[in-house]
């Protein structure tokens, strides 16, 4: 519209009418919302917070500060920010074809599958660290990350009798071949509790599929950014992490809520009907734990 006015050298009324336009489009500015500039001061805090997260993840988390957002609005300013992930390489996945894969034998509700591996890393020396990971299928809780030089199969019992003090046990447990889960002691402890045992094929990961799923995001959110200088430094920081995940970070397979959100809305639904499968005999369980058979 400006060329048109300079080049016949006529005022912006008559260039409108000649070409048969509102002059308000002419005149038309964005309004910007007054919080605009407090949420884009939030989203980048929370991106300089928490790199390895998206804009939909960053959406949930604006949300947990009293946001009312929809992810549109969030995915504009990333985009006017110059915001994003960095792109990964992603891993070519295959399906495991066993009864015991999280597939085929898949959580129905919670304390129904736990499953457990170990992750590695190491400190700035350079020594080994090795991290016990528990986690409850159908909630996504972690349960327990334990980090140490090593574990026994009595190191990985006294984890759980730890944690089934607060919340029981599960029906099944499902795990790799690793020695410290295929141990005597540790597989008899778990029958005499009523405990089935699900041991993934040999070689086959994805059958573990939850657990390796939070071992990718404890590596890409976690490991992968800290420095340990020894063992005292990464059972801190671990405990720190722990404790964002299960509280902070949001999730999306459980519509962006926390794990621990999601878990006390199921005890919610599980006390409002105490006749289903989802309530165990707390009392037998706690009398096998007044003395845990560790050897």
């Amino acid at each position: 519209m400006n060329e048109l006015q300079s080049t016949f050298a006529v005022s912006q009324r008559r260039a409108c009418r000649a070409v048969d336009q509102p002059r308000q489009t002419q005149r038309y500015q964005a309004k910007v919302r007054d919080d605009e500039p407090a949420l884009v001061e939030d989203i980048l805090k929370l991106v300089g917070e928490y790199p390895r997260y998206g804009y939909r993840l960053i959406c949930g988390k604006l949300r947990q500060l009293g946001w009312t957002i929809n992810p549109k609005r969030v995915y504009r300013i990333w985009k006017q920010e110059g915001l994003k992930v960095p792109v990964k390489k992603r891993k070519k996945r295959r399906l495991g074809n066993k009864n015991n894969s999280a597939q085929r034998h898949a959580a129905e509700h919670i304390n129904h599958v736990w499953s457990w591996d170990f992750i590695f890393d190491r400190t700035a020396s350079g020594k080994q660290l090795k991290w016990l990971v528990i986690i409850d299928e159908f909630t996504r809780e972690n349960l327990c990350l334990k980090v140490g030089y090593g574990f026994k199969s009595e190191d990985v019992i006294e984890c759980l009798v730890a944690i089934s003090a607060e919340r029981g046990l599960p029906k099944f447990i499902r795990s790799d071949n690793g020695p410290e889960f295929i141990a005597e002691p540790l597989r008899e402890w778990l029958t005499k509790l009523d405990v089935g045992t699900l041991y993934i094929e040999p070689g086959s990961p994805w059958q573990n599929a939850f657990t390796e799923s939070f071992n990718s995001r404890l590596r890409d959110e976690f490991l992968s950014l800290e420095v340990f200088d020894n063992l005292t430094a990464a059972k801190r920081l671990t405990a720190q992490w722990r404790s964002s995940y299960n509280d902070h970070r949001p999730h999306s397979s459980l519509g962006y809520m926390t794990p621990s959100q999601f878990a006390r809305q199921c005890s919610a639904s599980v006390a409002s009907a105490p006749s289903t499968e989802h309530c165990r005999k707390d009392q037998e369980i706690n009398a096998e734990f007044n003395q845990p058979v560790l050897s």
